[in-house]
């Protein structure tokens, strides 16, 4: 069985995070392992309060999952602080996995901000050269270059503005576009667009998360970046299909959707 580790912050209410990032792999046949960054106090109606982990912890969890089990490929998620970026940057050139599926998770859906604004330079410094692919939405992708970004040839201009930041390649996701939500991936020569449906639905909470797993579990199973890519959404578009009315805000996707009704 391949594996996967992510790297992230936790859900207590278990859509989003490293919980929906357990889900994923195994709901995709990968053995998951998980470094925690943050404990979040959360719900479907927004997040109420994050403590960090200290940096000393979570290297130990990198150091404890690299040291005896293989790792097919690591997906990064919620990191908010310098520190633990910092960590996290030493520990990966340390053991060099194969793929890095960065998700630079940075403002809740209620306005919780997530990664601490002075935290921004040094994720875009220390982690995302380090990313096989970065999967930013919208409104991350305006805080990464600094300027709106609106329309798929927006989308195009802003990742040939984060490929320069030094990741392999760059998947902008476009589920906030006013038109079909189509995501923009590109490889540092071509775009690829990738167009889904819109689902008329308010359980999204932990779609960013759950995308990015997919795409790491993908990578895992030995599936080329473009066709994990297609992959992961095509099973995130049923996991928004099958969303579960969880909760008075937000409900979850429901990533066991294969295997189990919802309801």
């Amino acid at each position: 069985m391949k594996t996967a580790l992510t790297i992230a912050g936790s859900d207590s209410s278990g859509g989003a995070g490293i919980q929906a990032d357990l889900k994923t792999f195994s709901a995709l046949g990968v053995y998951g392992m998980s470094a925690i960054v943050s404990v979040t106090a959360q719900n479907t109606l927004g997040v109420d309060d994050v403590e960090d982990l200290s940096p000393a912890i979570i290297g130990g969890q990198i150091d404890a999952v690299f040291r005896d089990i293989p790792v097919d490929a690591v997906k990064i998620g919620m990191v908010s602080n310098s520190a633990a970026i910092c960590t996290i940057a030493d520990k990966l050139k340390e053991y060099g996995p194969k793929y890095s599926v960065l998700d630079p998770v940075m403002v809740s859906k209620s306005g919780f901000d997530l990664l601490k604004p002075e935290a921004r330079e040094t994720l875009i410094q220390r982690l995302l050269p380090l990313a096989t692919v970065v999967t930013p939405n919208l409104f991350e992708t305006e805080r990464l270059v600094g300027h709106k970004v609106e329309t798929i040839e927006d989308m195009q201009q802003a990742a040939k503005e984060i490929f320069r930041m030094g990741p392999e390649s760059v998947l902008v996701k476009g589920g906030h576009l006013s038109e079909d939500p189509t995501d923009i991936f590109y490889d540092g020569t071509r775009f690829y667009p990738y167009t889904g449906k819109r689902i008329d639905t308010k359980n999204t909470h932990g779609t960013g998360c759950t995308l990015s797993s997919a795409i790491a579990a993908y990578l895992a199973e030995g599936r080329s970046l473009t066709d994990a890519i297609r992959e992961a959404k095509t099973y995130i578009q049923g996991a928004i299909e099958h969303s579960l009315s969880l909760g008075h805000g937000h409900g979850p996707t429901h990533h066991f959707y294969r295997w189990f009704p919802e309801g």
